[in-house]
């Protein structure tokens, strides 16, 4: 924010405008508060403060000389009471654009008395009921509002329509608020909170599968970039995981592929001999008939690992025949 000081105002662009006023352009400084307009010495006819910060609407000097006041684009929500006493022959005021909100926050102006142009365009006091009537009611000296004339069929029935005080003050009391009423918002609940999605892999037959040949070794690459794609938690990974897929590109984190896999071969191979060890020590301990070898083991995983390659392939499930991407 600025401060208006006297400094602004005399290094600020005065000159006469088209209808030979002298007029004094103070639009967009950032100016929160007026202040400091004595500086002007009363010398100017117009004053532009549009395109500011200016809540309020007041502390101006005595300015006998003062007719046009352009204050649009302000967040204006206060007009002082005794304006008037200050801008005597004030007959010009443009409020386009602030935060007027409720009917009786225009009454401050009923004090000046020679205005005859006013706009209050984009103001939320222009949605009220009955609006257009109440001010041509209460300032009576209007000849232009929101740039339309003010027509005299239209002071009859503003006439007609407040006659009484009552009707006057009816119209006061629909009030819109100013402020909000905070309305409790459900919190979004934790990641961990939220049920994750299954996370993918190519399978114990899968792997077996293409450690014995049945398939070639670059075909896991795709299951687990196939995998990663299910897996993945945003579009951006979606779309570039599918780009190399299909430019035949392999992406860094699946590079060390290959040594993960013997290490997944490896540990296979371990679990096989200990349960074969264990399967043995509850023969002998316990009598049991059954006797499973690791070869049958691994016979098995191949057998089914080649079963739903067929399956997936449309293809006999012969290891002779089997070609193609096993995922």
């Amino acid at each position: 924010m600025v401060r208006l000081t006297a400094d602004l105002i005399w290094k600020s662009p005065h000159f006469f405008n088209v209808i030979k006023e002298r007029e004094l352009d103070l639009r967009g400084n950032k100016i929160a508060v007026i202040e400091n307009l004595g500086a002007t010495e009363d010398q100017f006819d117009t004053i532009d403060l549009s395109d500011n910060e200016i809540v309020k609407l007041e502390n101006f000097p005595y300015l006998n000389r003062l007719g046009t006041l352009l204050i649009n684009n302000n967040r204006i929500t206060r007009i002082n009471l005794n304006l008037g006493e200050f801008l005597p022959k004030l007959h010009t005021l443009v409020l386009t654009n602030n935060r007027l909100v409720n009917l009786v926050e225009i009454d401050p102006l009923v004090s000046l008395p020679k205005l005859q142009f006013l706009s209050l365009l984009d103001n939320n006091i222009t949605k009220k009921p009955n609006y257009r009537l109440y001010v041509i009611h209460r300032l009576k000296k209007l000849r232009l509002l929101d740039f339309r004339k003010v027509k005299q069929k239209e002071r009859t029935e503003a006439e007609r329509l407040f006659a009484s005080k009552e009707a006057e003050e009816e119209a006061k009391k629909v009030v819109i608020p100013k402020t909000f009423t905070p309305v409790e918002v459900p919190t979004e609940p934790n990641v961990s909170q939220l049920e994750q999605p299954p996370k993918v892999t190519p399978t114990l037959e899968q792997i077996t599968a293409i450690k014995l040949g049945i398939v070639p070794f670059v075909d896991l690459i795709i299951c687990y970039m196939q995998a990663a794609i299910i897996n993945s938690q945003t579009l951006e990974e979606v779309a570039r995981l599918e780009k190399a897929l299909k430019l035949g590109q392999i992406p860094e984190e699946f590079m060390n592929l290959g040594k993960e896999t013997n290490a997944s071969e490896d540990m296979v191979v371990d679990t096989v001999k200990v349960d074969d060890q264990n399967e043995g020590n509850e023969v002998q301990d316990n009598d049991q008939n059954e006797d499973v070898q690791p070869i049958e083991q691994t016979t098995t995983i191949v057998v089914e690992a080649l079963g739903q390659y067929a399956k997936n392939h449309g293809l006999a499930a012969d290891t002779t025949t089997v070609k193609g991407v096993y995922c």
